[in-house]
């Protein structure tokens, strides 16, 4: 697993974390089943409080990417996309196009990062 943090970011390091975690799981690199780092190993690898990596497993267990075991650890849970899920990520959507479009952005130019991003995240060409 290869997460890279900025510590110079503004984006707390959780965030960035469970950002990681989630474009892994996109990507196809944390398939189903992948065992996580234990809380633990992951802090000390990365040299941050404990605290941070449980609050990131925690945010990812409640949004249903990971399941949390006491004996067994993390787990990469794939499940497919809920209603409360796809309302969220519509809401999540609107809000950054609508920043896009504010600032002068294209439609066409949206779309074609959009299906950039969709496309790299698959390992596809373009």
């Amino acid at each position: 697993m290869n997460i890279i943090i900025n510590f110079e970011s503004d984006v707390p390091i959780y965030i960035q974390i469970r950002n990681e975690i989630v474009k892994g799981i996109a990507s196809g690199n944390l398939e189903d089943g992948y065992s996580l780092p234990s809380v633990r190993a992951f802090a000390e690898d990365i040299g941050i409080n404990m605290h941070t990596v449980n609050k990131a497993y925690n945010m990812l267990k409640s949004e249903g990417y990971i399941v949390l075991d006491r004996r067994h650890g993390a787990f990469v849970s794939v499940s497919r996309i809920s209603e409360e899920d796809e309302k969220r990520f519509n809401d999540e959507l609107r809000v950054i196009v609508s920043s896009c479009l504010a600032k002068g952005m294209k439609k066409e130019d949206i779309v074609s990062i959009v299906q950039s991003i969709c496309n790299e995240m698959r390992g596809e060409n373009e």
